[in-house]
Protein backbone atom coordinates (compact mmCIF):
# COMPACT_ATOMS: atom_id res chain seq x y z
CA UNK A 1 0.00 0.00 0.00
CA UNK A 2 2.69 2.21 0.88
CA UNK A 3 4.65 2.02 -2.45
CA UNK A 4 1.60 2.25 -4.38
CA UNK A 5 1.10 5.56 -2.09
CA UNK A 6 5.03 6.41 -2.95
CA UNK A 7 4.00 5.84 -6.72
CA UNK A 8 0.93 8.03 -6.84
CA UNK A 9 2.57 10.48 -5.29
CA UNK A 10 5.32 10.87 -7.40
CA UNK A 11 3.28 11.12 -10.72
CA UNK A 12 2.51 14.61 -12.03
CA UNK A 13 -1.22 15.66 -12.60
CA UNK A 14 -0.33 15.04 -16.42
CA UNK A 15 0.40 11.82 -15.67
CA UNK A 16 -2.04 10.67 -13.82
CA UNK A 17 -4.04 12.15 -16.98
CA UNK A 18 -2.11 10.07 -19.47
CA UNK A 19 -2.75 7.33 -17.91
CA UNK A 20 -6.46 7.93 -17.58
CA UNK A 21 -6.69 8.63 -20.70
CA UNK A 22 -4.78 5.35 -21.97
CA UNK A 23 -6.62 3.57 -19.83
CA UNK A 24 -10.11 4.54 -21.68
CA UNK A 25 -11.37 1.91 -24.25
CA UNK A 26 -15.21 3.17 -25.25
CA UNK A 27 -13.90 6.62 -26.16
CA UNK A 28 -12.01 8.63 -28.28
CA UNK A 29 -10.35 10.64 -26.32
CA UNK A 30 -7.47 12.73 -27.82
CA UNK A 31 -6.11 16.57 -28.06
CA UNK A 32 -5.63 18.92 -31.11
CA UNK A 33 -3.67 21.92 -31.51
CA UNK A 34 -5.30 25.33 -32.36
CA UNK A 35 -5.62 24.28 -35.90
CA UNK A 36 -7.31 21.15 -35.53
CA UNK A 37 -4.55 18.57 -36.01
CA UNK A 38 -4.81 15.82 -33.70
CA UNK A 39 -1.74 15.08 -31.23
CA UNK A 40 -2.74 12.72 -29.37
CA UNK A 41 -4.59 9.52 -29.51
CA UNK A 42 -6.22 6.84 -27.07
CA UNK A 43 -6.99 2.89 -27.24
CA UNK A 44 -10.62 3.82 -27.77
CA UNK A 45 -9.81 6.37 -30.72
CA UNK A 46 -7.56 3.17 -32.20
CA UNK A 47 -10.20 0.50 -31.63
CA UNK A 48 -13.44 2.06 -33.33
CA UNK A 49 -12.35 4.36 -35.51
CA UNK A 50 -9.31 2.08 -36.86
CA UNK A 51 -6.14 4.59 -36.77
CA UNK A 52 -3.03 3.91 -35.21
CA UNK A 53 -1.38 6.85 -33.89
CA UNK A 54 1.60 6.68 -35.83
CA UNK A 55 -1.43 7.03 -38.80
CA UNK A 56 -3.13 9.90 -37.70
CA UNK A 57 -0.81 12.17 -35.49
CA UNK A 58 -0.22 15.30 -37.21
CA UNK A 59 -3.52 15.06 -39.54
CA UNK A 60 -6.27 17.52 -39.30
CA UNK A 61 -9.69 15.84 -37.52
CA UNK A 62 -11.39 16.80 -40.16
CA UNK A 63 -10.40 13.29 -42.28
CA UNK A 64 -13.07 11.52 -39.94
CA UNK A 65 -15.96 14.01 -41.59
CA UNK A 66 -18.04 12.41 -44.03
CA UNK A 67 -17.15 14.34 -47.35
CA UNK A 68 -20.72 16.19 -47.42
CA UNK A 69 -19.75 17.44 -43.51
CA UNK A 70 -16.55 18.45 -44.82
CA UNK A 71 -17.92 20.65 -47.83
CA UNK A 72 -20.31 22.46 -45.69
CA UNK A 73 -17.12 23.45 -43.32
CA UNK A 74 -19.18 21.38 -40.32
CA UNK A 75 -15.32 21.07 -38.75
CA UNK A 76 -14.14 24.49 -39.04
CA UNK A 77 -17.74 25.15 -36.94
CA UNK A 78 -17.38 22.92 -34.48
CA UNK A 79 -13.82 24.12 -33.59
CA UNK A 80 -15.19 28.39 -33.97
CA UNK A 81 -18.28 27.11 -31.12
CA UNK A 82 -15.87 25.56 -28.78
CA UNK A 83 -13.97 28.21 -28.66
CA UNK A 84 -16.77 31.08 -28.90
CA UNK A 85 -19.27 29.25 -26.78
CA UNK A 86 -17.07 27.00 -24.61
CA UNK A 87 -18.33 23.91 -26.08
CA UNK A 88 -19.01 21.94 -28.79
CA UNK A 89 -21.45 19.10 -28.61
CA UNK A 90 -23.25 17.02 -31.21
CA UNK A 91 -24.18 13.65 -32.99
CA UNK A 92 -23.54 12.50 -36.14
CA UNK A 93 -22.16 10.56 -39.01
CA UNK A 94 -18.19 9.63 -39.27
CA UNK A 95 -15.83 7.56 -41.25
CA UNK A 96 -13.54 4.75 -40.10
CA UNK A 97 -10.25 4.33 -41.43
CA UNK A 98 -12.28 1.00 -43.68
CA UNK A 99 -15.01 3.58 -44.76
CA UNK A 100 -17.56 2.78 -43.11
CA UNK A 101 -19.81 4.88 -40.91
CA UNK A 102 -20.77 5.29 -37.33
CA UNK A 103 -23.19 7.45 -35.55
CA UNK A 104 -20.76 9.44 -32.88
CA UNK A 105 -21.54 11.57 -30.13
CA UNK A 106 -18.76 14.14 -30.08
CA UNK A 107 -17.70 16.85 -27.52
CA UNK A 108 -15.06 19.28 -28.54
CA UNK A 109 -13.76 21.73 -25.08
CA UNK A 110 -11.19 24.36 -25.94
CA UNK A 111 -7.73 24.50 -23.50
CA UNK A 112 -6.89 27.90 -22.49
CA UNK A 113 -3.44 28.51 -20.64
CA UNK A 114 -3.49 31.70 -18.04
CA UNK A 115 -3.93 34.07 -20.30
CA UNK A 116 -7.26 32.63 -21.96
CA UNK A 117 -5.52 32.00 -24.73
CA UNK A 118 -6.19 29.01 -26.51
CA UNK A 119 -3.73 26.34 -26.59
CA UNK A 120 -5.59 23.55 -28.18
CA UNK A 121 -8.92 21.45 -27.83
CA UNK A 122 -9.55 18.52 -26.06
CA UNK A 123 -11.83 15.93 -28.03
CA UNK A 124 -14.21 13.38 -26.69
CA UNK A 125 -16.44 10.93 -29.37
CA UNK A 126 -18.60 8.37 -28.90
CA UNK A 127 -19.64 5.50 -30.51
CA UNK A 128 -23.75 5.38 -30.19
CA UNK A 129 -24.24 3.30 -33.71
CA UNK A 130 -25.83 0.34 -31.81
CA UNK A 131 -27.99 2.89 -29.64
CA UNK A 132 -29.11 4.45 -32.76
CA UNK A 133 -29.60 1.40 -34.89
CA UNK A 134 -31.87 0.19 -31.92
CA UNK A 135 -33.49 3.45 -31.62
CA UNK A 136 -34.51 3.43 -35.80
CA UNK A 137 -35.38 -0.13 -35.59
CA UNK A 138 -38.21 1.08 -32.61
CA UNK A 139 -39.07 3.92 -34.72
CA UNK A 140 -39.21 1.59 -37.71
CA UNK A 141 -41.49 -1.14 -35.74
CA UNK A 142 -43.36 2.08 -34.48
CA UNK A 143 -44.10 3.14 -37.77
CA UNK A 144 -45.16 -0.23 -38.95
CA UNK A 145 -47.62 -0.35 -36.03
CA UNK A 146 -49.04 2.92 -36.77
CA UNK A 147 -49.67 2.82 -40.26
CA UNK A 148 -51.21 -1.32 -39.36
CA UNK A 149 -53.22 0.55 -37.71
CA UNK A 150 -54.26 2.95 -40.18
CA UNK A 151 -55.04 0.56 -42.62
CA UNK A 152 -57.14 -1.47 -40.13
CA UNK A 153 -59.35 1.11 -39.18
CA UNK A 154 -59.60 2.09 -43.39
CA UNK A 155 -60.32 -1.34 -43.95
CA UNK A 156 -62.76 -1.72 -41.78
CA UNK A 157 -64.58 2.01 -42.99
CA UNK A 158 -63.85 0.70 -47.02
CA UNK A 159 -65.72 -2.56 -45.63
CA UNK A 160 -68.77 -1.05 -43.89
CA UNK A 161 -69.17 1.18 -46.87
CA UNK A 162 -68.59 -1.26 -49.12
CA UNK A 163 -71.17 -3.77 -47.27
CA UNK A 164 -74.30 -0.50 -47.06
CA UNK A 165 -73.51 -0.13 -51.10
CA UNK A 166 -74.06 -3.53 -52.11
CA UNK A 167 -77.52 -3.23 -50.46
CA UNK A 168 -78.02 -0.10 -52.51
CA UNK A 169 -76.66 -2.18 -55.97
CA UNK A 170 -79.34 -5.10 -54.98
CA UNK A 171 -81.81 -3.12 -54.70
CA UNK A 172 -81.16 -1.24 -57.78
CA UNK A 173 -80.06 -3.60 -59.92
CA UNK A 174 -82.95 -6.06 -58.79
CA UNK A 175 -85.71 -3.11 -59.87
CA UNK A 176 -83.85 -2.53 -63.02
CA UNK A 177 -84.27 -6.56 -63.84
CA UNK A 178 -87.84 -6.02 -62.83
CA UNK A 179 -88.06 -3.17 -64.93
CA UNK A 180 -86.47 -4.81 -67.83
CA UNK A 181 -88.90 -7.11 -67.96
CA UNK A 182 -92.48 -4.79 -67.84
CA UNK A 183 -91.19 -1.69 -69.90
CA UNK A 184 -92.28 -1.68 -73.67
CA UNK A 185 -89.72 -2.42 -76.09
CA UNK A 186 -88.94 0.98 -76.86
CA UNK A 187 -85.60 1.46 -78.45
CA UNK A 188 -84.58 4.20 -76.51
CA UNK A 189 -86.12 3.32 -72.96
CA UNK A 190 -83.97 -0.25 -73.29
CA UNK A 191 -80.96 1.73 -74.01
CA UNK A 192 -81.42 4.00 -70.95
CA UNK A 193 -81.84 0.91 -69.15
CA UNK A 194 -78.89 -1.09 -70.26
CA UNK A 195 -77.00 1.66 -69.79
CA UNK A 196 -78.09 1.75 -66.04
CA UNK A 197 -77.64 -1.85 -65.62
CA UNK A 198 -74.49 -1.52 -66.95
CA UNK A 199 -73.06 1.56 -64.34
CA UNK A 200 -74.23 -0.38 -61.88
CA UNK A 201 -72.34 -3.85 -62.40
CA UNK A 202 -69.40 -1.17 -62.69
CA UNK A 203 -70.38 -0.46 -58.93
CA UNK A 204 -70.52 -3.93 -58.16
CA UNK A 205 -67.44 -4.54 -59.60
CA UNK A 206 -66.22 -1.86 -57.44
CA UNK A 207 -67.58 -2.87 -54.10
CA UNK A 208 -65.75 -5.90 -54.70
CA UNK A 209 -62.26 -4.35 -54.79
CA UNK A 210 -63.28 -2.36 -51.80
CA UNK A 211 -64.19 -6.08 -49.82
CA UNK A 212 -60.76 -7.61 -51.34
CA UNK A 213 -59.13 -4.59 -49.93
CA UNK A 214 -61.04 -4.63 -46.25
CA UNK A 215 -60.47 -7.92 -46.54
CA UNK A 216 -64.18 -8.74 -46.09
CA UNK A 217 -64.75 -10.36 -49.42
CA UNK A 218 -65.53 -14.18 -49.14
CA UNK A 219 -63.47 -16.47 -50.72
CA UNK A 220 -63.81 -20.13 -51.61
CA UNK A 221 -59.86 -21.70 -51.02
CA UNK A 222 -59.33 -24.40 -53.17
CA UNK A 223 -56.38 -26.32 -54.54
CA UNK A 224 -55.86 -24.15 -57.74
CA UNK A 225 -53.27 -25.73 -60.58
CA UNK A 226 -51.66 -22.31 -61.34
CA UNK A 227 -50.86 -23.45 -65.41
CA UNK A 228 -54.52 -24.53 -65.93
CA UNK A 229 -55.76 -21.26 -64.45
CA UNK A 230 -53.37 -19.44 -67.05
CA UNK A 231 -53.90 -20.96 -69.93
CA UNK A 232 -58.19 -20.89 -69.69
CA UNK A 233 -57.91 -16.94 -69.36
CA UNK A 234 -55.06 -16.72 -71.90
CA UNK A 235 -57.34 -15.55 -74.73
CA UNK A 236 -59.08 -13.28 -72.29
CA UNK A 237 -55.84 -11.56 -71.10
CA UNK A 238 -54.50 -11.49 -74.60
CA UNK A 239 -57.58 -9.76 -75.87
CA UNK A 240 -57.79 -7.42 -72.95
CA UNK A 241 -53.86 -5.83 -73.80
CA UNK A 242 -54.30 -5.78 -77.48
CA UNK A 243 -51.83 -6.77 -80.38
CA UNK A 244 -48.71 -4.53 -79.93
CA UNK A 245 -48.36 -6.52 -76.47
CA UNK A 246 -47.29 -9.97 -75.96
CA UNK A 247 -47.85 -12.65 -73.82
CA UNK A 248 -45.66 -15.21 -72.57
CA UNK A 249 -45.92 -17.84 -70.14
CA UNK A 250 -43.37 -19.65 -68.07
CA UNK A 251 -44.31 -22.75 -65.50
CA UNK A 252 -42.23 -25.82 -64.55
CA UNK A 253 -42.87 -29.03 -65.61
CA UNK A 254 -43.81 -30.02 -62.13
CA UNK A 255 -45.32 -27.08 -59.71
CA UNK A 256 -47.81 -28.16 -56.49
CA UNK A 257 -51.67 -26.61 -56.53
CA UNK A 258 -52.21 -22.99 -54.48
CA UNK A 259 -54.78 -22.53 -51.77
CA UNK A 260 -56.58 -19.74 -53.32
CA UNK A 261 -60.06 -18.58 -54.56
CA UNK A 262 -59.72 -19.29 -58.58
CA UNK A 263 -62.14 -16.80 -59.67
CA UNK A 264 -60.77 -14.38 -57.02
CA UNK A 265 -57.07 -14.89 -58.61
CA UNK A 266 -58.29 -14.84 -62.23
CA UNK A 267 -59.83 -11.65 -61.14
CA UNK A 268 -55.91 -10.12 -59.65
CA UNK A 269 -54.45 -11.52 -62.30
CA UNK A 270 -56.30 -9.86 -65.24
CA UNK A 271 -55.72 -6.56 -62.88
CA UNK A 272 -51.97 -7.26 -62.93
CA UNK A 273 -51.86 -7.90 -66.36
CA UNK A 274 -54.17 -4.51 -67.35
CA UNK A 275 -51.71 -2.50 -65.08
CA UNK A 276 -48.33 -3.82 -67.42
CA UNK A 277 -50.54 -3.15 -70.45
CA UNK A 278 -50.88 0.31 -68.91
CA UNK A 279 -46.94 0.77 -68.38
CA UNK A 280 -46.25 -0.04 -71.85
CA UNK A 281 -48.04 2.24 -74.20
CA UNK A 282 -45.77 1.32 -76.77
CA UNK A 283 -46.11 -2.23 -76.54
CA UNK A 284 -44.25 -4.87 -75.05
CA UNK A 285 -43.88 -8.07 -73.47
CA UNK A 286 -45.59 -9.96 -70.57
CA UNK A 287 -44.21 -12.95 -68.56
CA UNK A 288 -46.45 -14.59 -66.81
CA UNK A 289 -44.75 -17.50 -64.49
CA UNK A 290 -44.77 -18.79 -61.75
CA UNK A 291 -42.07 -21.24 -58.91
CA UNK A 292 -42.38 -23.09 -55.97
CA UNK A 293 -40.29 -21.83 -52.96
CA UNK A 294 -39.77 -22.12 -49.18
CA UNK A 295 -40.27 -19.24 -47.32
CA UNK A 296 -38.29 -18.93 -43.36
CA UNK A 297 -39.27 -15.78 -42.64
CA UNK A 298 -42.87 -14.24 -41.62
CA UNK A 299 -43.12 -12.04 -44.28
CA UNK A 300 -46.37 -8.79 -43.76
CA UNK A 301 -49.08 -10.00 -41.43
CA UNK A 302 -50.77 -12.93 -42.24
CA UNK A 303 -47.89 -15.18 -44.05
CA UNK A 304 -46.15 -17.39 -42.39
CA UNK A 305 -42.78 -19.77 -43.23
CA UNK A 306 -43.19 -22.66 -45.17
CA UNK A 307 -43.46 -24.07 -48.78
CA UNK A 308 -45.24 -21.02 -51.59
CA UNK A 309 -46.02 -21.01 -55.07
CA UNK A 310 -45.29 -17.57 -56.90
CA UNK A 311 -46.94 -16.02 -59.60
CA UNK A 312 -45.63 -13.26 -61.03
CA UNK A 313 -46.51 -10.66 -63.58
CA UNK A 314 -43.34 -9.71 -65.85
CA UNK A 315 -43.51 -6.46 -67.70
CA UNK A 316 -40.95 -4.36 -70.35
CA UNK A 317 -42.69 -1.20 -69.51
CA UNK A 318 -41.87 2.31 -67.83
CA UNK A 319 -41.33 0.89 -64.23
CA UNK A 320 -41.87 3.44 -61.46
CA UNK A 321 -39.22 5.22 -58.97
CA UNK A 322 -38.86 4.53 -55.93
CA UNK A 323 -41.70 7.14 -54.22
CA UNK A 324 -44.15 5.63 -56.59
CA UNK A 325 -43.54 1.87 -55.58
CA UNK A 326 -43.46 2.61 -52.13
CA UNK A 327 -47.24 4.08 -52.48
CA UNK A 328 -48.53 1.44 -55.48
CA UNK A 329 -50.38 -0.76 -53.07
CA UNK A 330 -51.61 1.94 -50.99
CA UNK A 331 -55.73 2.51 -51.44
CA UNK A 332 -57.02 4.82 -54.06
CA UNK A 333 -53.49 5.78 -55.20
CA UNK A 334 -53.02 5.95 -59.16
CA UNK A 335 -50.99 6.97 -61.44
CA UNK A 336 -53.44 6.57 -64.32
CA UNK A 337 -55.30 10.36 -63.98
CA UNK A 338 -58.68 11.38 -62.60
CA UNK A 339 -61.20 9.05 -64.12
CA UNK A 340 -58.90 6.16 -65.51
CA UNK A 341 -58.18 4.21 -61.96
CA UNK A 342 -60.25 3.51 -58.72
CA UNK A 343 -56.68 3.23 -57.21
CA UNK A 344 -57.47 0.05 -55.91
CA UNK A 345 -56.71 -2.66 -58.00
CA UNK A 346 -52.92 -3.58 -56.43
CA UNK A 347 -54.83 -3.28 -53.13
CA UNK A 348 -57.45 -5.76 -54.14
CA UNK A 349 -54.60 -7.71 -55.33
CA UNK A 350 -52.84 -7.45 -51.91
CA UNK A 351 -56.07 -8.01 -49.95
CA UNK A 352 -57.08 -11.93 -51.92
CA UNK A 353 -53.03 -12.61 -51.61
CA UNK A 354 -53.24 -12.35 -47.49
CA UNK A 355 -56.89 -13.61 -47.41
CA UNK A 356 -55.22 -16.83 -49.37
CA UNK A 357 -52.49 -16.58 -46.44
CA UNK A 358 -49.98 -15.41 -48.71
CA UNK A 359 -48.77 -12.10 -49.66
CA UNK A 360 -47.84 -9.71 -52.63
CA UNK A 361 -44.38 -8.23 -53.25
CA UNK A 362 -43.48 -5.52 -56.04
CA UNK A 363 -40.12 -4.81 -57.45
CA UNK A 364 -39.34 -2.07 -60.03
CA UNK A 365 -37.06 0.46 -61.43
CA UNK A 366 -37.75 3.40 -63.88
CA UNK A 367 -37.29 2.46 -67.46
CA UNK A 368 -36.61 -1.49 -66.37
CA UNK A 369 -39.89 -2.77 -66.34
CA UNK A 370 -41.96 -4.14 -62.78
CA UNK A 371 -42.79 -7.67 -61.52
CA UNK A 372 -45.29 -8.35 -59.62
CA UNK A 373 -45.09 -11.64 -57.48
CA UNK A 374 -48.47 -12.98 -55.71
CA UNK A 375 -47.06 -15.64 -53.10
CA UNK A 376 -49.99 -18.10 -52.12
CA UNK A 377 -49.00 -20.99 -49.74
CA UNK A 378 -49.29 -25.27 -50.89
CA UNK A 379 -52.22 -26.42 -50.94
CA UNK A 380 -52.61 -29.60 -48.83
CA UNK A 381 -52.86 -32.68 -51.17
CA UNK A 382 -55.41 -34.33 -48.73
CA UNK A 383 -57.75 -30.60 -49.58
CA UNK A 384 -60.47 -31.58 -52.33
CA UNK A 385 -59.71 -29.34 -55.26
CA UNK A 386 -63.44 -28.80 -56.97
CA UNK A 387 -63.86 -27.43 -60.57
CA UNK A 388 -65.36 -24.41 -58.27
CA UNK A 389 -66.41 -23.61 -55.18
CA UNK A 390 -69.32 -25.04 -53.89
CA UNK A 391 -71.23 -22.25 -53.17
CA UNK A 392 -70.58 -21.41 -56.64
CA UNK A 393 -72.63 -24.71 -57.70
CA UNK A 394 -75.85 -23.80 -57.50
CA UNK A 395 -78.46 -26.12 -59.58
CA UNK A 396 -79.70 -24.63 -62.90
CA UNK A 397 -83.07 -23.00 -62.26
CA UNK A 398 -85.73 -25.77 -62.51
CA UNK A 399 -89.56 -24.90 -63.18
CA UNK A 400 -90.70 -25.70 -59.27
CA UNK A 401 -94.17 -25.80 -57.66
CA UNK A 402 -94.60 -22.27 -55.83
CA UNK A 403 -93.06 -22.49 -52.24
CA UNK A 404 -93.80 -20.47 -49.13
CA UNK A 405 -90.20 -17.99 -48.20
CA UNK A 406 -89.33 -15.89 -46.16
CA UNK A 407 -87.33 -13.43 -46.41
CA UNK A 408 -85.40 -11.27 -44.00
CA UNK A 409 -83.62 -8.02 -44.34
CA UNK A 410 -83.37 -4.86 -41.48
CA UNK A 411 -82.98 -2.81 -45.21
CA UNK A 412 -86.63 -1.90 -46.59
CA UNK A 413 -84.81 -1.20 -50.20
CA UNK A 414 -83.22 -4.60 -50.28
CA UNK A 415 -86.34 -6.78 -48.66
CA UNK A 416 -89.13 -4.94 -51.37
CA UNK A 417 -86.57 -5.98 -54.04
CA UNK A 418 -86.46 -9.46 -52.72
CA UNK A 419 -90.19 -10.11 -52.48
CA UNK A 420 -90.83 -8.63 -55.63
CA UNK A 421 -88.44 -10.97 -57.22
CA UNK A 422 -89.30 -14.32 -55.22
CA UNK A 423 -92.81 -13.17 -56.28
CA UNK A 424 -92.06 -13.31 -60.02
CA UNK A 425 -90.55 -16.31 -59.84
CA UNK A 426 -94.39 -17.81 -58.73
CA UNK A 427 -93.85 -18.03 -55.46
CA UNK A 428 -95.83 -16.69 -52.20
CA UNK A 429 -93.48 -14.18 -50.20
CA UNK A 430 -93.36 -13.42 -46.47
CA UNK A 431 -91.27 -10.61 -45.28
CA UNK A 432 -89.26 -9.92 -41.63
CA UNK A 433 -87.16 -7.17 -41.19
CA UNK A 434 -85.60 -8.74 -37.91
CA UNK A 435 -84.43 -11.96 -36.21
CA UNK A 436 -87.07 -11.52 -34.13
CA UNK A 437 -89.95 -11.01 -36.21
CA UNK A 438 -88.70 -13.82 -38.57
CA UNK A 439 -88.89 -16.09 -35.89
CA UNK A 440 -92.63 -15.40 -35.01
CA UNK A 441 -93.52 -15.75 -38.39
CA UNK A 442 -92.02 -19.01 -38.63
CA UNK A 443 -94.10 -20.27 -35.78
CA UNK A 444 -97.00 -19.52 -37.07
CA UNK A 445 -96.74 -20.05 -40.91
CA UNK A 446 -96.05 -23.08 -42.84
CA UNK A 447 -92.51 -22.05 -44.17
CA UNK A 448 -90.84 -23.82 -46.62
CA UNK A 449 -87.41 -22.00 -46.81
CA UNK A 450 -86.19 -19.13 -45.34
CA UNK A 451 -83.62 -16.36 -47.34
CA UNK A 452 -81.89 -14.14 -44.29
CA UNK A 453 -79.11 -11.21 -44.25
CA UNK A 454 -75.96 -11.73 -42.64
CA UNK A 455 -75.26 -8.11 -40.69
CA UNK A 456 -78.74 -7.29 -38.87
CA UNK A 457 -78.89 -5.38 -35.58
CA UNK A 458 -80.03 -7.37 -32.03
CA UNK A 459 -80.18 -10.86 -34.07
CA UNK A 460 -77.66 -11.65 -37.36
CA UNK A 461 -78.24 -14.36 -40.26
CA UNK A 462 -76.50 -17.04 -38.67
CA UNK A 463 -78.25 -16.71 -34.71
CA UNK A 464 -81.37 -16.49 -36.91
CA UNK A 465 -80.59 -19.72 -38.72
CA UNK A 466 -79.27 -21.52 -35.64
CA UNK A 467 -82.58 -20.32 -33.89
CA UNK A 468 -84.36 -21.90 -36.75
CA UNK A 469 -82.52 -25.15 -36.95
CA UNK A 470 -82.97 -25.58 -33.11
CA UNK A 471 -86.70 -25.76 -33.60
CA UNK A 472 -86.49 -27.08 -37.31
CA UNK A 473 -83.78 -29.20 -38.05
CA UNK A 474 -84.84 -29.66 -41.42
CA UNK A 475 -85.50 -26.17 -42.72
CA UNK A 476 -83.47 -24.94 -45.64
CA UNK A 477 -81.55 -22.03 -45.58
CA UNK A 478 -80.42 -18.99 -47.36
CA UNK A 479 -77.60 -16.34 -46.29
CA UNK A 480 -77.71 -13.66 -48.24
CA UNK A 481 -74.42 -11.31 -47.73
CA UNK A 482 -72.22 -8.91 -49.45
CA UNK A 483 -69.54 -8.83 -46.65
CA UNK A 484 -67.52 -11.80 -45.44
CA UNK A 485 -68.39 -10.71 -41.54
CA UNK A 486 -69.07 -14.50 -40.57
CA UNK A 487 -67.39 -15.50 -37.54
CA UNK A 488 -64.34 -18.03 -37.69
CA UNK A 489 -66.59 -20.15 -35.59
CA UNK A 490 -69.13 -20.64 -37.34
CA UNK A 491 -70.26 -24.19 -38.06
CA UNK A 492 -73.50 -23.83 -39.16
CA UNK A 493 -73.59 -25.12 -42.96
CA UNK A 494 -75.61 -22.83 -44.92
CA UNK A 495 -76.11 -21.57 -48.40
CA UNK A 496 -74.30 -18.87 -49.39
CA UNK A 497 -75.84 -15.90 -51.72
CA UNK A 498 -73.78 -13.22 -52.49
CA UNK A 499 -75.05 -9.80 -52.71
CA UNK A 500 -75.86 -7.86 -55.22
CA UNK A 501 -77.61 -10.61 -56.95
CA UNK A 502 -79.70 -11.13 -59.95
CA UNK A 503 -83.49 -13.34 -60.33
CA UNK A 504 -81.22 -16.22 -61.95
CA UNK A 505 -78.81 -16.20 -59.13
CA UNK A 506 -81.96 -16.31 -56.50
CA UNK A 507 -83.71 -18.70 -58.18
CA UNK A 508 -80.40 -21.53 -58.48
CA UNK A 509 -79.85 -20.73 -54.56
CA UNK A 510 -83.89 -21.59 -53.88
CA UNK A 511 -83.77 -24.74 -56.18
CA UNK A 512 -80.04 -25.34 -54.41
CA UNK A 513 -81.14 -25.07 -50.77
CA UNK A 514 -84.52 -27.02 -51.37
CA UNK A 515 -82.35 -30.13 -52.74
CA UNK A 516 -80.32 -30.32 -50.35
CA UNK A 517 -82.28 -30.20 -47.62
CA UNK A 518 -84.19 -33.42 -49.25
CA UNK A 519 -87.26 -32.57 -49.51
CA UNK A 520 -89.58 -35.46 -51.01
CA UNK A 521 -91.64 -32.51 -52.80
CA UNK A 522 -92.16 -29.14 -53.09
CA UNK A 523 -95.45 -28.40 -51.58
CA UNK A 524 -98.45 -26.17 -53.62
CA UNK A 525 -99.88 -23.71 -52.02
CA UNK A 526 -103.24 -22.67 -52.06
Amino acid sequence: MEQVERFASSLTEEGRYRILVEAVTDYAIYMLDPAGIVTSWNPGARRFKGYEASEILGEHFSRFYTEEDKASGLPSRALQTAATAGKFESEGWRVRKDGSHFWAYVIIDPIRDPSGEIVGYAKVTRDLTERKEAQEALERAREALFQSQKMEALGQLTGGVAHDFNNLLAAILGSLEMLRKRIPRDPKMVALLENAVAAGRRGAALTQRMLAFSRRQRLALAPVALPALVGGISELLQRSVGPQIQIQTQFPLALPPALTDANQLELALLNLVMNARDAMPEGGVITILARQAEIHFKHGTRSSPGTYVCLAVVDTGEGMDDETLTRAAEPFFTTKGIGKGTGLGLSMVHGIAEQSGGYLVLNSRKGEGTTAEIWLPVADAAEPSPEQPEDSQMATPAPVISLTILAVDDDPLVLTNTISMLEDMGHRALSASSGAEALRIVQLEAVDLVITDQAMPKMTGLQLAKAIQSEYPDMPLILATGYAELPAEADVQLLMLNKPFWEEDLAAAVTTAIERASVPAFKTNE
